[in-house]
């Protein structure tokens, strides 16, 4: 936190400001400027530009991609989610201190 307060005030912004600058960098490719181009490739060098996703919305009203995950997809995401420590284990040892 600390580095982006003095980000921050390099930039004479405040921490909201600027947090917003860099997430709208980050989300909205539509944004040009040497400021936003700045921010976007520092951003991307550690894979955190977002690409856009075409999405539509159902018969239900709810947005959904337009592109469905593939099974490979799907199934590296279940095996991510089933690793590391269960909440369960951490509220039950967080008890026992």
């Amino acid at each position: 936190m600390e580095r982006v307060r003095k980000a921050a005030a390099a930039q004479r912004r405040s921490m909201n400001d600027f947090m917003t600058l860099v997430l709208e960098a980050a989300t909205n490719p539509d944004l040009v400027g040497d400021e936003y181009t700045r921010i976007r490739e520092r951003l991307s060098r550690v894979d955190l530009v977002v690409t856009p996703v075409q999405i539509y919305v159902d018969n239900e009203g709810l947005e959904r991609h337009s592109v469905p995950p593939s099974h490979e997809e799907i199934e590296e995401a279940m095996e991510a989610a089933g690793k590391g420590t269960s909440l369960s284990d951490i509220v039950i040892e967080e008890r026992r201190r």
